[in-house]
Protein backbone atom coordinates (compact mmCIF):
# COMPACT_ATOMS: atom_id res chain seq x y z
CA UNK A 1 0.00 0.00 0.00
CA UNK A 2 1.27 3.47 -0.81
CA UNK A 3 0.18 6.90 0.36
CA UNK A 4 -0.04 9.83 -2.06
CA UNK A 5 -0.67 13.39 -0.93
CA UNK A 6 -3.55 15.22 -2.64
CA UNK A 7 -2.25 18.60 -3.90
CA UNK A 8 -5.68 20.29 -4.02
CA UNK A 9 -6.43 19.64 -0.31
CA UNK A 10 -3.61 20.05 2.21
CA UNK A 11 -3.49 17.04 4.52
CA UNK A 12 -5.63 14.79 2.31
CA UNK A 13 -4.18 11.49 1.10
CA UNK A 14 -5.01 8.67 -1.25
CA UNK A 15 -4.07 5.22 0.05
CA UNK A 16 -3.58 2.88 -2.89
CA UNK A 17 -3.55 -0.83 -2.12
CA UNK A 18 -1.48 -3.45 -3.88
CA UNK A 19 -3.97 -6.05 -5.11
CA UNK A 20 -3.00 -9.69 -5.50
CA UNK A 21 -5.05 -11.06 -8.39
CA UNK A 22 -5.43 -14.56 -9.73
CA UNK A 23 -8.13 -16.72 -11.34
CA UNK A 24 -10.24 -16.48 -8.15
CA UNK A 25 -10.39 -12.66 -8.14
CA UNK A 26 -8.24 -10.46 -5.93
CA UNK A 27 -7.16 -9.76 -2.36
CA UNK A 28 -5.88 -6.44 -1.04
CA UNK A 29 -5.25 -4.72 2.26
CA UNK A 30 -7.58 -1.72 2.56
CA UNK A 31 -6.13 -0.35 5.81
CA UNK A 32 -2.57 -0.49 7.11
CA UNK A 33 -1.82 1.28 10.39
CA UNK A 34 1.89 1.58 9.59
CA UNK A 35 1.24 3.30 6.25
CA UNK A 36 -1.34 5.63 7.82
CA UNK A 37 1.08 6.46 10.64
CA UNK A 38 3.89 7.15 8.11
CA UNK A 39 2.05 10.26 6.87
CA UNK A 40 1.32 11.59 10.35
CA UNK A 41 -2.20 10.23 10.87
CA UNK A 42 -2.94 8.38 14.10
CA UNK A 43 -4.47 5.04 13.04
CA UNK A 44 -5.88 4.54 16.55
CA UNK A 45 -7.91 7.75 16.32
CA UNK A 46 -10.64 6.10 14.23
CA UNK A 47 -13.60 5.09 16.41
CA UNK A 48 -16.45 4.30 14.03
CA UNK A 49 -16.89 2.36 10.78
CA UNK A 50 -19.97 2.98 8.64
CA UNK A 51 -21.31 1.81 5.29
CA UNK A 52 -23.76 3.43 2.87
CA UNK A 53 -25.41 1.87 -0.18
CA UNK A 54 -26.63 4.13 -2.98
CA UNK A 55 -28.13 3.59 -6.41
CA UNK A 56 -27.01 5.30 -9.61
CA UNK A 57 -27.48 9.08 -9.50
CA UNK A 58 -27.94 9.31 -5.72
CA UNK A 59 -26.11 12.32 -4.34
CA UNK A 60 -25.01 12.53 -0.70
CA UNK A 61 -23.58 15.74 0.68
CA UNK A 62 -21.92 18.09 1.01
CA UNK A 63 -21.48 17.24 4.70
CA UNK A 64 -19.11 18.29 7.45
CA UNK A 65 -19.09 18.58 11.22
CA UNK A 66 -18.91 21.74 13.30
CA UNK A 67 -16.77 22.00 16.42
CA UNK A 68 -13.62 19.89 16.19
CA UNK A 69 -14.72 18.54 12.81
CA UNK A 70 -14.33 14.96 11.71
CA UNK A 71 -11.55 13.22 9.80
CA UNK A 72 -12.48 10.19 7.76
CA UNK A 73 -11.22 7.49 5.47
CA UNK A 74 -13.60 6.88 2.54
CA UNK A 75 -13.52 3.92 0.11
CA UNK A 76 -15.94 2.68 -2.52
CA UNK A 77 -16.00 -1.03 -1.70
CA UNK A 78 -18.50 -1.90 -4.45
CA UNK A 79 -19.37 0.04 -7.61
CA UNK A 80 -18.06 3.48 -8.51
CA UNK A 81 -18.57 7.01 -7.17
CA UNK A 82 -17.64 10.59 -8.00
CA UNK A 83 -16.24 11.92 -4.72
CA UNK A 84 -15.82 15.59 -3.75
CA UNK A 85 -13.84 17.27 -0.96
CA UNK A 86 -14.02 21.01 -0.19
CA UNK A 87 -11.37 22.46 2.13
CA UNK A 88 -13.14 24.77 4.60
CA UNK A 89 -10.28 25.17 7.09
CA UNK A 90 -9.69 28.95 7.17
CA UNK A 91 -6.00 28.48 8.12
CA UNK A 92 -5.29 25.95 5.34
CA UNK A 93 -3.12 26.89 2.33
CA UNK A 94 -5.77 25.16 0.18
CA UNK A 95 -8.75 26.94 1.82
CA UNK A 96 -11.80 26.64 -0.46
CA UNK A 97 -9.88 24.24 -2.67
CA UNK A 98 -11.84 21.41 -4.26
CA UNK A 99 -10.71 17.86 -4.92
CA UNK A 100 -12.54 15.48 -7.26
CA UNK A 101 -11.92 11.75 -7.21
CA UNK A 102 -13.36 8.65 -8.79
CA UNK A 103 -13.33 5.85 -6.25
CA UNK A 104 -14.22 2.32 -7.30
CA UNK A 105 -14.23 -1.32 -6.31
CA UNK A 106 -11.68 -1.99 -9.03
CA UNK A 107 -8.97 0.08 -7.33
CA UNK A 108 -10.12 -0.03 -3.66
CA UNK A 109 -8.30 3.30 -3.16
CA UNK A 110 -9.06 4.96 0.19
CA UNK A 111 -9.29 8.74 0.48
CA UNK A 112 -8.29 10.42 3.76
CA UNK A 113 -10.31 13.60 4.36
CA UNK A 114 -9.00 15.89 7.13
CA UNK A 115 -11.31 17.42 9.73
CA UNK A 116 -12.74 20.73 8.54
CA UNK A 117 -13.37 19.60 4.97
CA UNK A 118 -16.81 19.09 3.46
CA UNK A 119 -17.46 15.80 1.68
CA UNK A 120 -20.01 14.50 -0.78
CA UNK A 121 -20.35 11.91 -3.50
CA UNK A 122 -22.58 10.66 -6.30
CA UNK A 123 -23.14 7.00 -7.19
CA UNK A 124 -22.11 6.28 -10.78
CA UNK A 125 -23.14 2.61 -10.89
CA UNK A 126 -26.44 0.83 -10.27
CA UNK A 127 -25.18 0.02 -6.78
CA UNK A 128 -22.37 1.77 -4.92
CA UNK A 129 -21.29 0.83 -1.41
CA UNK A 130 -19.14 3.38 0.42
CA UNK A 131 -17.20 2.49 3.56
CA UNK A 132 -16.25 5.18 6.06
CA UNK A 133 -13.82 5.08 8.97
CA UNK A 134 -14.44 8.12 11.20
CA UNK A 135 -12.37 9.59 14.04
CA UNK A 136 -15.24 10.83 16.27
CA UNK A 137 -18.55 9.40 17.40
CA UNK A 138 -21.42 10.92 15.44
CA UNK A 139 -23.29 13.80 17.07
CA UNK A 140 -26.24 14.97 14.93
CA UNK A 141 -26.14 18.38 16.66
CA UNK A 142 -22.81 19.04 14.87
CA UNK A 143 -24.02 18.13 11.36
CA UNK A 144 -23.54 20.84 8.74
CA UNK A 145 -24.75 20.56 5.16
CA UNK A 146 -23.87 22.75 2.16
CA UNK A 147 -25.88 22.92 -1.06
CA UNK A 148 -24.53 20.42 -3.56
CA UNK A 149 -25.35 22.81 -6.41
CA UNK A 150 -23.89 26.00 -4.92
CA UNK A 151 -22.76 28.09 -7.92
CA UNK A 152 -19.74 29.35 -5.97
CA UNK A 153 -18.43 25.77 -5.83
CA UNK A 154 -19.57 24.82 -9.36
CA UNK A 155 -19.06 21.11 -8.74
CA UNK A 156 -19.23 19.21 -12.05
CA UNK A 157 -21.51 16.38 -10.86
CA UNK A 158 -21.40 13.82 -13.68
CA UNK A 159 -25.08 12.78 -13.53
CA UNK A 160 -28.37 14.47 -12.74
CA UNK A 161 -29.17 13.94 -9.05
CA UNK A 162 -31.85 11.22 -9.02
CA UNK A 163 -32.33 11.15 -5.26
CA UNK A 164 -31.06 12.84 -2.12
CA UNK A 165 -32.15 13.39 1.44
CA UNK A 166 -34.44 16.27 2.35
CA UNK A 167 -31.58 17.70 4.41
CA UNK A 168 -29.33 17.76 1.32
CA UNK A 169 -32.07 19.22 -0.93
CA UNK A 170 -32.69 22.09 1.51
CA UNK A 171 -29.04 22.79 2.40
CA UNK A 172 -27.86 26.41 2.59
CA UNK A 173 -25.20 27.91 0.35
CA UNK A 174 -21.53 27.89 1.27
CA UNK A 175 -21.70 31.65 1.97
CA UNK A 176 -24.57 31.10 4.45
CA UNK A 177 -22.73 28.29 6.22
CA UNK A 178 -19.52 30.34 6.52
CA UNK A 179 -21.46 33.27 8.05
CA UNK A 180 -22.70 30.94 10.81
CA UNK A 181 -19.23 29.74 11.78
Amino acid sequence: MKATEVPAITGAYLFEPTPYADERGFFCRTFDADVVRSVGIDPDAFVQDSLSRSVRGVLRGLHLRSGAGEAKLVRCSYGRIFDVVVDLRADSPTYRGLGFFELSDETQVTLYIPAGCAHGFQALTETADVSYRIDRPHDPAEDVTIAFDDPELAIPWPLPATSMSQRDREAPSLAEVLKQQ
